[in-house]
């Protein structure tokens, strides 16, 4: 299992006008050892590995802070799967995280403090608004740009770029 490489990741957020959060992150690995490739085969190890996946995306998510208009919400892993790109030396792992606020006609705010850290593979992340949204205001690590008439966010993060631990991401709900 040490042989294993995160290569690159993906988080999809569908933000609802009630104010849930719905988080889908791919992880995409390399695995020269076909240890997940084994897993398949055993029904019972595959769902051990995939509670210890769960469990520790949930530490790391409990060691970020994320407020929604101000207050504190806390982001929960629902579920985890394990897939493969054309071969079990590309393992993926998608996880299912949500979490809401109390959200508002006008201007709404998301924060997420978390550890400031070097990246060390490339990641993105795509915020989908509801219809008739409009983000406003961009604070964030690496390269972003708001497309789909404003209300599309879509952050890009090189390997090997400081992330400097903070987002703020300001927008407005009619």
């Amino acid at each position: 299992m040490e042989e294993i490489t995160p290569v690159h990741a993906q988080g999809f957020f569908a933000v609802s006008e009630k104010g849930l959060v719905t988080q889908f992150v791919v992880f995409d690995y390399y695995d020269p050892e076909g240890y997940y490739g084994e897993l398949v085969g055993d029904v019972e190890a595959l769902e051990e590995e995939l509670e210890a996946l769960v469990e520790s995306m949930q530490d790391f998510l409990d060691r970020e802070r994320v407020l929604i208009n101000g207050r504190r919400t806390r982001p929960r892993v629902v579920d985890a799967d394990l897939g493969f790109r054309g071969t079990e030396l590309r393992p993926f792992v998608t996880f299912l995280i949500q979490f809401e606020g109390e959200f508002r006609r006008g201007l709404n705010t998301y924060e997420n403090w978390y550890e400031k850290e070097e990246a060390e593979y490339d990641f993105e992340a795509y915020w989908a608004f509801p219809p008739g949204s409009r983000v406003v205001e961009v604070a964030a690590s690496g390269l972003w740009e708001i497309l789909g008439e404003g209300r599309l966010l879509v952050i890009r993060v090189h390997r090997g770029e400081e992330v400097e631990g903070y987002e703020k991401i300001a927008f407005e709900l009619p």
